[in-house]
C-alpha cells in the first residue's frame, strides 16, 4: 500500500492553499507583492508603503501613510523589561536568539495577547514592526560596548533603524540602499518561515507565538542564514583571484555554496538585478571596489561550473557588512523585513483557517505486542 503513495519531500511542487499576498510570475520570472513587481516597488516607494499594502492589499493614500508612520514611530522605544531582558542575554549568543525572546517578551507585555481580529494583529504587528530595529540596534551595540542610542520619531524606518545602530544619521545614498533590500526582503510566498507562521497560526496560537516560530525558521542557513554565510565565503577566499582554486576544491569537497540557487526561480532571482544595483553604489560610496570584483569573480565561477545564478541572499550580505553591520546581525535584519510577509499571511490564514496537518507514510516495525 504505501508503495502507491507518491511522497513529496519538503512539500516540493506541493500546493496547499490560496493566497493573495505575493507570487513569482513564471512568464516574467518576477516577485509579485499584491500585483505590484517588488523590484518596482524597491526603486520607487518607502518600505513603510510596501508594508502598508501588504498588509491592507493597496498603497496607501499620502493621509493613510501618515496616519500608519505616524502610529509606527509613536512605539518604537523598548520597555524597561525588554531593555533589561537583552542587556542580561550572554554576547556568545546568536542575534537571532535575541529577537526571538524579544518578540516573546513583547507579545508577554501585551494584556490583550490572544486577541485575533485583523485589527488586533495590525495592532500587535505594528508594535512589533516598530520595535525590531531598537531591538537588533541595542544588540549589535552592546557587543561592541558601546551604548544604546534611542529611536528618533522625526526619521523614517529605515533612516531610523539605521540611526539606532550606528548613532548617526545616515547618508541617503546608505538609507535608500537599506531601504531596498527591506522591500525585497519583505514578503516570498510559502517559504519555510512564513509557513511554518501559517502552521501555527491555523492551530488559532496568538500572533506572537506565529512570529517566534518564524524566527525559529528562519534561523537555519538553508532559509535566513544563507547572506551570513556569502560573507563568510568571502573573507575565506579572501581575493578575487583566489576563487578558482576555492571553488574547485569546495565543490570537490562536495560543499555547498550558499547565495546561490533558488527551490522556487528556475531562471534566475528576480530581486538580484536591484539589490546589485544597491551594493553598487554602497561600493562607490565607500570607495570599496574589491567586493565588487569579488562578487563578480566568484558569480561568475559558479555559472561557468554549475550554471547557478546568484539569489538575492548574495548581492545582500556585501551591502549590509559595507553599511556596518555585524555579519552575525544580518538574518536578524531579515526578520524585520520579513515580519510584514508574516503578518499579511497570518491574517490571511485566520480569515479561512484550516488546521494544517499532513499525513506521513509509516516506514517503523509492524504492529507488535507486549509479551
Amino acid at each position: 500500500m504505501t508503495s502507491t503513495v507518491e511522497i513529496k519531500k519538503g512539500l516540493d511542487g506541493v500546493t496547499v492553499d490560496r493566497s493573495a499576498v505575493s507570487r513569482i510570475n513564471p512568464a516574467t520570472n518576477s516577485l509579485i507583492y499584491r500585483g505590484y513587481p517588488a523590484p518596482e516597488l524597491a526603486s520607487h516607494v518607502d518600505f513603510e508603503q510596501v508594508v502598508y499594502l501588504l498588509w491592507h492589499g493597496e498603497l496607501p493614500t499620502p493621509a493613510q501613510l501618515e496616519r500608519f508612520s505616524a502610529a509606527e514611530r509613536s512605539r518604537r522605544d523598548l520597555d524597561d523589561n525588554l531593555k533589561d531582558a537583552i542587556d542580561a542575554l550572554p554576547v556568545t549568543a546568536h542575534p537571532m536568539d535575541v529577537v526571538r525572546t524579544a518578540v516573546s517578551i513583547i507579545g508577554a507585555n501585551d494584556p490583550d495577547a490572544s486577541a485575533a481580529d485583523p485589527d488586533a494583529i495590525d495592532d500587535k504587528a505594528l508594535s512589533v514592526f516598530a520595535k525590531i530595529p531598537a531591538v537588533i540596534g541595542r544588540d549589535q551595540r552592546r557587543r561592541q560596548f558601546l551604548p544604546p542610542v534611542a529611536p528618533r520619531p522625526d526619521l523614517g524606518y529605515a533612516a531610523n533603524f539605521l540611526y539606532t545602530t550606528f548613532g548617526v544619521v545616515p547618508d541617503p545614498v546608505v538609507r535608500d540602499a537599506f531601504n531596498t533590500s527591506m522591500v525585497l526582503y519583505a514578503e516570498h510566498g510559502f517559504n519555510a518561515s512564513t509557513f511554518t507562521a501559517r502552521v501555527i497560526t491555523s492551530t488559532l496560537a496568538d500572533y506572537y507565538s506565529a512570529v517566534v516560530g518564524a524566527i525559529g525558521a528562519l534561523k537555519g542557513p538553508l532559509h535566513g542564514g544563507a547572506n551570513e554565510a556569502v560573507v563568510h565565503t568571502f573573507d575565506e577566499i579572501g581575493s578575487p583571484e583566489d576563487v578558482p582554486a576555492w571553488l574547485d576544491a569546495a565543490l570537490a569537497a562536495h560543499r555547498k555554496i550558499m547565495g546561490f540557487g533558488h527551490r522556487v526561480y528556475k531562471n534566475g532571482d528576480s530581486r538580484v538585478p536591484t539589490m546589485r544595483a544597491a551594493l553598487d553604489t554602497l561600493a562607490k560610496h565607500y570607495d570599496q571596489p574589491e567586493v565588487l570584483r569579488m562578487y563578480d569573480a566568484l558569480a561568475d565561477a559558479m555559472q561557468e561550473r554549475r550554471n547557478l545564478k546568484p539569489n538575492v541572499d548574495y548581492p545582500s550580505g556585501p551591502a549590509y557588512r559595507l553599511i556596518g553591520f555585524e555579519t552575525n546581525q544580518f538574518t536578524p535584519i531579515f526578520v524585520a523585513a520579513r515580519i510584514v510577509g508574516w503578518t499579511a499571511h497570518i491574517k490571511e490564514q485566520r480569515a479561512d483557517n484550516a488546521l494544517i496537518r499532513p499525513l506521513s507514510v509509516y516506514t517503523g516495525p509492524a504492529e507488535r505486542h507486549l509479551d
